[in-house]
């Protein structure tokens, strides 16, 4: 079976088992890894995947060929997307008004919350925006090549390094907004295979790798290399959750909520959410 899912700790954490071939029953995985802007792409344009994880917000684009599984992904509490500029002390959203913000990707979860946010914090909204890879945000916002930078992943953990400043976290604004978890990343399969057999491989995958934490490190620190032992398993930990394992009323509600907001202010199609559910 070809999945793809990114080289981060979670992702690693979860399908270890699986990839390792430690599931019963369960076929072979042939994986890519590759981030999460690459994915989405790889869903909407390639015929080639069987599985693969991608952001909620390039659900609406690939649901009539895709089909959300309900375990897997990424969704949480204290885990949003966070807004950072090099300016010590600048907290005041409405200074970003006309200037440059990157962003990992516009069909990100990260891009969604940032414009839904900026809708009712920003006047007039941001001038540019940047689409740059995850990794080189935070050095284009220390060094001034643009006002300010949305990031995701580790990023939380280690903009500190970079001498950058938080001006808001995503995750916070969306969690007092709704009272609901934040939906980051989803897992996916084709409507045409056996998606309950699939889901129920994933959740063995990620009970094996709660039962044994230790089995997975290697593989998880192989493909985080640019990451100490420490901030990757706060990665895990942060992202592997009650959500992991099963979605469930507030998770569903969490994607309802975010993919028809955002088609109300148009940044993505419309789409039958009652489809979220097999």
């Amino acid at each position: 079976m070809k999945i793809a899912y990114s080289p981060c700790p979670n992702d690693t954490f979860v399908f270890h088992a699986w990839a390792h071939g430690l599931i019963p029953d369960a076929p072979a995985l042939d994986v890519t890894f590759a981030d999460i802007d690459i994915t989405n792409g790889l869903a909407a344009n390639s015929n080639e995947l069987d599985v693969l994880k991608i952001s909620y917000a390039a659900l609406p684009y690939i649901s009539s060929e895709y089909a959300l599984l309900p375990c897997g992904g990424a969704l949480g509490r204290g885990c949003g997307p966070l807004v950072l500029t090099n300016q010590a002390g600048t907290q005041d959203p409405a200074a970003l008004a006309g200037k440059k913000v990157a962003v990992p990707s516009e069909r990100s979860t990260a891009y969604l919350l940032f414009r839904l946010w900026a809708a009712q914090n920003i006047p007039g909204g941001v001038g540019e925006i940047v689409i740059l890879p995850f990794h080189e945000i935070m050095p284009a916002v220390r060094d001034g090549k643009v006002d300010a930078g949305l990031v995701i992943h580790e990023a939380r953990f280690t903009y500190p390094n970079f001498g950058l400043t938080l001006m808001a976290d995503m995750g916070n604004w969306w969690e007092s907004d709704t009272g609901l978890p934040i939906p980051l990343g989803a897992i996916i399969a084709r409507r045409s295979l056996d998606l309950q057999q699939i889901a129920a491989w994933i959740r063995e995958s990620v009970e094996y790798a709660w039962a044994h934490p230790e089995a997975s490190q290697d593989y998880v620190m192989c493909h985080a290399q640019e990451l100490s032992p420490e901030v990757a398993q706060q990665h895990i930990d942060l992202y592997v959750n009650e959500f992991t394992a099963d979605l469930g009323e507030a998770g569903f509600a969490a994607i309802t909520a975010l993919l028809s907001r955002a088609a109300e202010e148009g940044l993505v199609p419309e789409m039958d959410l009652a489809s979220l559910r097999f």
